[in-house]
């Protein structure tokens, strides 16, 4: 797993890693027991879930419309409206991983790749750390999706995608953070 890249807060850190061991190593995360010693010399043990870098897209087709995937997810049990989005293989850049997770999952390129934030899923435990992008421009493009995926593309104005947002039908957080940056960006 690849280090999350965000600029740093300055001083020193507050605490060392004295010992590191992997419990687990998977093919989305690994999980890793620290032992940390804080500055007054107090030692404790931190569980961090290692995962690799992740790109997430809001794609705008030439009528104006976001193009959100319908997709069922194991761990809440059940299938959710997203933006699309997915981990930057080793040695890709991440505007690479963008548009091949553009290709694979909605069947198009971006002309246009605009950065629009970055983010932790969950800092006090997770290197999750998610690129957000607006993509624009989008032209046919299809890849193989991955086997374990079975996407329905839906497509919806911004507007539309705001309101399910509000009424928690979007219950994601990328794709409600997504949503809310394009919507400022594109002033919607």
């Amino acid at each position: 797993m690849r280090k999350a890249e965000l600029p740093s807060s300055s001083g020193p850190p507050p605490e060392r890693i004295i010992e590191s061991r992997h419990l687990y190593m998977g093919r989305v995360l690994n999980l890793r027991l620290d032992t940390v010693e804080r500055p007054d010399g107090r030692r404790l043990t931190r569980e961090v879930v290692e995962h690799s870098p992740v790109v997430a897209m809001v794609p705008i087709d030439g009528d104006g419309n976001v193009l959100l995937v319908r997709q069922y997810r194991p761990a809440p049990d059940k299938a959710m409206l997203e933006i699309p989005a997915g981990c930057v293989d080793p040695g890709e850049s991440l505007e690479e991983a963008a548009q091949r997770e553009l290709q694979e999952e909605i069947g198009c390129r971006a002309g246009h790749l605009d950065r629009l934030s970055g983010f932790y899923v969950s800092p006090g435990y997770c290197s999750e750390l998610i690129h957000m992008f607006l993509a624009r421009d989008l032209s046919p493009s299809r890849l193989e999706h991955d086997d374990d995926e079975d996407i329905v593309v839906v497509p919806l104005s911004l507007a539309e995608a705001l309101d399910k947002v509000r009424s928690g039908e979007i219950d994601d957080a990328k794709s409600m953070i997504g949503l809310l940056l394009a919507a400022k960006r594109l002033r919607v």
